[in-house]
């Protein structure tokens, strides 16, 4: 197991979405309080998103809201990820995000290795990276979580506008059901022409 991050009220920050062929790019922002008797179990409980059930995240994101200090959301269309790129793009989440968290002086930590919000750092935040924060620092853990079940939430919507897809299975992810699904109906406005099979499928539908 790795070593737990034993710094007390940073902000955690993490994002979903970006290799996906369908769907916005979300990143969440989450600080959480110092260990008590009421939110001990929460916190033992969190983890990478990646390595929960959807029902465990679903449960756990509604104890996060329940005891953060506080949360933020950032979301990025597919179109603007086409007009922006997707570096642009999840900068803009993380900062939409830390926006949204209301916090304008904190200890940042952004899981990954690159910064994307190095032009934040100082007045007023110190902001740094880490690999595998998402494993190893509980607000990160939480930021994950946070933002996959909002993003996941937001595909399920989504298929009720386009059945066809079947986005509330695979989420807009590239998936042998969502490549069959393209292959028969073509892309939608959730798609990103950016991203290369939905590329390929429209420079061959245009031929």
């Amino acid at each position: 197991m790795l070593p737990r991050y034993n710094e007390s009220m940073i902000i955690g920050i993490d994002e979903v979405g970006r290799g996906c062929w369908a769907g916005p790019l979300v990143a969440a922002a989450v600080a959480l309080p110092d260990v008590n008797d009421s939110n001990a179990s929460l916190l033992a409980a969190l983890r990478d998103s990646k390595m929960l059930s959807r029902a465990q995240r679903t449960k756990l994101a509604a104890e996060i809201r329940q005891h953060a200090v506080a949360i933020g959301i950032g979301w990025v269309s597919a179109a603007r990820i086409d007009f922006y790129g997707l570096t642009a793009a999840v900068r803009m989440a993380m900062e939409e995000a830390l926006n949204a968290s209301g916090q304008t002086s904190a200890e940042v930590v952004i899981d990954g290795n690159f910064n994307f919000l190095q032009h934040l750092d100082g007045g007023g935040y110190k902001i740094s990276t880490l690999i595998k924060a998402d494993a190893t620092v509980p607000a990160v853990s939480a930021a994950s979580i946070i933002a996959k079940v909002a993003r996941d939430e937001h595909m399920s919507l989504a298929s009720r506008a386009f059945p066809e897809y079947g986005f509330e299975k695979h989420v807009g992810y590239g998936t042998a059901l969502h490549r069959a699904a393209l292959a028969e109906h073509g892309i939608c406005e959730l798609h990103r022409l950016s991203v290369k099979p939905v590329k390929a499928l429209v420079q061959l539908t245009d031929e």
